[in-house]
Order: structure tokens, then C-alpha cells, then sequence
């Protein structure tokens, strides 16, 4: 694989390129919106800024990604000549399955449709397109140029050499690879979103404040980040949402958020992003 095109410039899209890029791979990010676009380029300008300053990253690698980085508003353009596709647009079903359709009409024949979800059916996305066997599951981790694991998920049509073309993607890329059959929430939704669920009964129910649940969480068992400040940097909406379709679709009221997530977000208490959730940020 040569052309990667990534389409969504939000937190997760600007990351899968920016490590697209420092691979080596010609990469465009795509946004429909302008101002999307030259927000996530210099998103990436900033990490890579940051990284230097850091000594985590040289001058040269900087200076490789950002030739290898281009941005286009128009989705036949970024989509051209591409042999690789990774979206990373909003959870929703319908939308996942519009941008294949509509890539499946400007993409090569041979280019693999990645798609970055949490926990939607991959092959519901792909069950709309001619040949479902080139969807493929690449779930990445925020923040993406620091997490190193990538969750590649398979369906029963996925086809073996896409399946070692994204291993060799992910490995080029620096990831850590595990692959996972197409069951919703694979593993690290289906595990993060129950244990961040409980916790937020926790607070609900009085039984400590949030800081000392992530506490026990950081110190008791070693997990880098607790899980309701994981909550916060996710996105308390886009949990939600998470939870009530696994709710559903496994039939285990484990997932299905608490009153008390409910209330935050519909007074705007996303999180990180809007700056107020269970941390002010």
C-alpha cells in the first residue's frame, strides 16, 4: 500500500494520519468542511511540533510526515488512486454506509474500506456495498500517535489478504495488533464502556467521588487512566451512545448508561471537549 486517504479530520481522523504520514504512506486527510480540514493539519503540525520539543520525534520524521501529508475537501480527489480507505466519521450506521457507497464509486476496485468503529457492525457498514469482502474493522485509540494498540476486527467475509494487509498497515505504523471477530463491542468497548458504566453508578450512588474511583482504578490495578476521566476525554455523548447500543444488542442492562450520565449530557457535560464532565478541564 502507497495512497492512504483518512476521511474525517476530527480528533480520531487527524491522528490516523498523522501516523499514516510518519510511516511513509502519501496520505490525505479529507473533510467535507474546510475549516475542519486546516484545523486537523495543524492539529498535526502540533503534535509533531511537540513531539521535537520532547526529543520523542527527529526533525527529519517531521519534516517526512508533513511532505507526505494532504488535505482535500473533495472526496472523489482524496479517494483516487487510494488502496486504502480508514473513516473516521460520527458512530452512526446510515452515514458509515452513505460514505462507503459513495467511495465504492471513486475508489480503485482493489482499495480496502477501513473503518475506525467502537462498536457498530462491521459488516452491517459493509452489507451495502458490492464487495463487502474489503471492509475490515480498524479500531484506534485516543490519543492516536501515543496509543499503541490497534483492535483489527474481521468479518466472516473479510478477506485473508486484507486482513494481512492491515496487519502489515498496523505494524509499519508502530501499533500493537489483536484481532477480534465482528461482535458488538468487540473487546476493549464491550470491557471499557461496562467497567465505565459501573463506575459512574458509583458516583451516582454516593459511594466515593470520581477522583478516588479512577484512584483505585490507577493504583489498585495499574490501568493508566481511570475510568471515568476516560469517560471525560471520550466523550460522555458518544459513550452514551455506545452503551445504549450495546445495551441492546447483548441484551445486558450492564451497558445501559446511568440517569446520572444522561443528566450531564443533555446539560452539555461532555467531557473534555466541551470542558466541563466529571473533571473540569
Amino acid at each position: 500500500m502507497q495512497k492512504i486517504a483518512v476521511v474525517g479530520a476530527g480528533t480520531m481522523g487527524h491522528g490516523i494520519a498523522q501516523i499514516a504520514a510518519m510511516a511513509g504512506y502519501d496520505t490525505v486527510l479529507f473533510d467535507s468542511n474546510a475549516e475542519a480540514v486546516e484545523r486537523g493539519a495543524d492539529k498535526i503540525a502540533a503534535n509533531l511540533d511537540k513531539g521535537v520539543a520532547r526529543g520523542k520525534v527527529t526533525e527529519e520524521t517531521r519534516a517526512s510526515a508533513l511532505a507526505h501529508l494532504t488535505t482535500a475537501t473533495d472526496l472523489g480527489a482524496a479517494a483516487a488512486g487510494a488502496d486504502l480507505v480508514v473513516e473516521a466519521i460520527p458512530e452512526k450506521l446510515e452515514w458509515k454506509q452513505a460514505l462507503f457507497k459513495s467511495l465504492e464509486e471513486h475508489a480503485p476496485t482493489h482499495c480496502i474500506f477501513a473503518t475506525n468503529t467502537s462498536s457498530l457492525s462491521v459488516a452491517g457498514i459493509a452489507s451495502v456495498l458490492a464487495d463487502p469482502s474489503r471492509v475490515i474493522g480498524t479500531h484506534f485509540f485516543n490519543p492516536v500517535h501515543i496509543m499503541a494498540l490497534l483492535e483489527v476486527i474481521v468479518t466472516e467475509q473479510t478477506r485473508d489478504d486484507v486482513l494481512a494487509n492491515i496487519r502489515d498497515f498496523g505494524q509499519r505504523t508502530g501499533k500493537e495488533v489483536i484481532v477480534v471477530k465482528d461482535f458488538p463491542g468487540f473487546a476493549t468497548s464491550r470491557l471499557g464502556v461496562c467497567l465505565g458504566m459501573e463506575a459512574i453508578r458509583m458516583v451516582e450512588q454516593g459511594v466515593a467521588s470520581p477522583e478516588d474511583i479512577d484512584k483505585a482504578m490507577v493504583l489498585g490495578y495499574r490501568h493508566p487512566v481511570g475510568p471515568l476521566k476516560l469517560t471525560d476525554m471520550v466523550g460522555l455523548d458518544v459513550r452514551m451512545h455506545i452503551g445504549e447500543y450495546l445495551a441492546k444488542e447483548l441484551g445486558n442492562s450492564a451497558f445501559e448508561p446511568p440517569a446520572l450520565m444522561r443528566e450531564m449530557v443533555e446539560a452539555g457535560k461532555l467531557g473534555k471537549k466541551s470542558g466541563q464532565g466529571f473533571y473540569s478541564w
